[in-house]
């Protein structure tokens, strides 16, 4: 009896061994459907160092991201550029917008971490099917764009939402619909009347209709305590350093700007130490029929006159990945 329970105790391991190894095979296959282990995935990939040098970027992590009032009063802000790159011209305006959001920077809870894992969403088809919504929410910051909806894809994208990139005609009524109680809602101004309407939203004065190339909201619900206005600093850079766009082109040159996606991207890596995205790429343009985004019907006709280089950004995107500065969660063209 006594030799019996011996060699129990003896064989113990080889099941405890077998259920090891099965759980690590798993968890590896979950990996390798994201294309995860195909980037090498082991603890290097996990340190939170920044490097990427051979880019030539001038990326300092800072925890400045967002125009603060006492920067039209107590310190100069210089900027020789108007918007999106510069706030020149529409300093009166953001003295008003500002004066009434009052609050200007990052949630403290993050502020004060050593290492900050970010993921940047995109409205890309590629997301869709993936099952990546709970790796999203994970990560301690998770930067969304413009209205793409979470209630009804969670599965795929996730409902968590550190911060809402937006622009007006980008802009939903009801930002409490897909994004959590303590979002933050950060403006991209492109231009003044941007500006403008959301001095009218927050004042509660009369909405003006024009200088919008699609209607925004003329009632928005979002709280004026989580509302940022990015820097145009980061759309700056976006444009001359990852782009290389002319900052002020030429008479007959094309007038570019980059997506709120890829300005979202450049936000993380000044940000956070650790910068991953999914959903991003756009079918090939010869494709009409399938969808660009994991919601709605829009295909790749209704980028005929967009004012982006998505084929520029896509090989921007491709630096990035290639020199370790961000990681796809999912496989991508």
């Amino acid at each position: 009896m006594l030799q019996g329970k011996v060699w129990c105790l003896r064989l113990l391991p080889i099941p405890l061994l077998i259920i090891i190894l099965a759980a690590y095979n798993s968890s590896y296959g979950v990996l390798g459907r994201y294309g995860i282990v195909s980037q090498s995935w082991n603890t290097t990939k996990m340190e939170c160092n920044g490097k990427w040098e051979s880019l030539n970027l001038k990326i300092n992590k800072t925890t400045k991201l967002f125009l603060k009032l006492e920067d039209f009063f107590w310190r100069k802000y210089v900027s020789q550029q108007p918007l999106p790159y510069g706030i020149k011209g529409s300093e009166l305006l953001l003295l008003k917008v500002l004066s009434a959001t009052k609050s200007y920077d990052m949630p403290a809870h993050i502020e004060s971490l050593e290492c900050r894992t970010c993921v940047v969403v995109g409205n890309g088809f590629a997301i869709k099917n993936t099952s990546l919504g709970r790796i999203i929410n994970n990560y301690d910051v998770v930067i969304r764009l413009n209205d793409a909806p979470v209630r009804g894809y969670e599965e795929d994208v996730g409902n968590k939402t550190t911060l809402r990139i937006f622009y007006p005609e980008s802009a939903s009524s009801n930002p409490r619909l897909h994004n959590e109680e303590d979002t933050l809602m950060v403006l991209v101004p492109f231009k003044p009347d941007d500006l403008r309407w959301l001095k009218e939203i927050l004042y509660d004065e009369k909405r003006v209709r024009k200088g919008f190339w699609k209607p925004p909201p003329l009632i928005w619900l979002g709280q004026s305590s989580k509302v940022r206005v990015l820097d145009p600093y980061f759309m700056q850079q976006t444009a001359n350093k990852l782009l290389q766009f002319p900052l002020a082109p030429k008479k007959g040159q094309n007038h570019f700007h980059p997506t709120t996606g890829l300005l979202a991207v450049f936000v993380a890596l000044n940000y956070c130490d650790m910068v991953h995205i999914a959903g991003f790429g756009y079918p090939p343009k010869s494709d009409k029929r399938q969808p660009i985004h994991y919601y709605g019907y829009h295909t790749m006709k209704s980028m005929k006159n967009s004012p982006h280089d998505v084929s520029r950004e896509g090989r921007a995107l491709k630096r990035l990945e290639d020199s370790g500065a961000v990681m796809y969660l999912h496989r991508h063209l």
